[in-house]
């Protein structure tokens, strides 16, 4: 893993054949039986997490529909919007970056026709630059990105002092080799070519990454599966997990 803390200039976090390799399914992301199936599983799981997570960092109320409401929130690696638009409902102003054009394009035909807004546009977080966001989301993210350090700096750049980070990625252990890529891919769960395990990183790994960037992680949750209950939050970091972040306390 190349968690080196240097930046790089800003258009090398992205790979460009990881772009195409999204850009190329665009068409398909909302699709709930298609080739983003796993992810439309997966982000129930994603959003019970961010709502708590909210509801505790920001003092909202648990009961409240639009718990985001007055708050800005940036979705970093989009995709067609599968987590932005619900944010958008959850009452946030939501901004949404992705690195394929061509995901841009269907996520704002999709919230045109729900009838949502939301600020979408393409291209690199680092070339872009946003910033004054009090949630930033990268979720299965930082396993596509060239440069992992910068990555990390730019989303912690993005953030309005006492914002809040939420990220999510695969952890790299023997099981998620096994599972996430080797079997998901064969029996068709995702599409070929999506995941490369050497990229995945771990809680350790990425605890020190956010670091680097003036962040402090919390204790990572996992997401696991199992036959009865689907994707579910636990306690088992090995396949999948997620995390807050928010910047790091200094004394006085």
């Amino acid at each position: 893993m190349n968690n080196a803390t240097t930046p790089l200039s800003t258009h090398e976090t992205i790979r460009p054949e990881e772009a195409a390799h999204f850009g190329a399914l665009a068409s398909e992301w909302w699709d709930p039986k298609g080739s983003s199936a796993m992810l439309h599983r997966l982000n129930p799981v994603r959003l019970a997490f961010i709502r708590e997570a909210i509801n505790t960092h920001f003092g909202k109320d648990a009961t409240a529909l639009k718990p985001l409401s007055g708050l800005r929130a940036l979705d970093v690696g989009c995709g067609a919007g599968l987590l932005t638009e619900p944010l958008a409902r959850l009452g946030a102003e939501v901004t949404g970056i992705d690195a394929a054009p061509e995901n841009i394009a269907a996520a704002s035909a999709h919230a045109s026709a729900m009838g949502l807004s939301i600020d979408y546009r393409a291209g690199e977080i680092g070339q872009i630059a946003p910033t004054g966001f009090d949630l930033v989301c990268a979720m299965e993210v930082i396993e596509h990105v060239a440069h992992k350090g910068a990555f990390v700096s730019s989303l912690a750049a993005a953030l309005a002092p006492g914002g809040m980070l939420v990220i999510s990625t695969p952890n790299r252990t023997a099981r998620s080799r096994l599972l996430l890529v080797e079997a998901a891919e064969r029996l068709g769960h995702v599409p070929r070519g999506t995941h490369h395990w050497g990229d995945f990183v771990t809680p350790d790994e990425l605890a020190e990454l956010l670091a680097a960037a003036g962040l402090t992680m919390s204790a990572p949750r996992g997401i696991s599966w199992s036959p009865l209950t689907g994707l579910h939050l636990a306690e088992d970091l090995a396949l999948n997990y997620i995390a807050t972040a928010t910047a790091t306390a200094t004394s006085a």
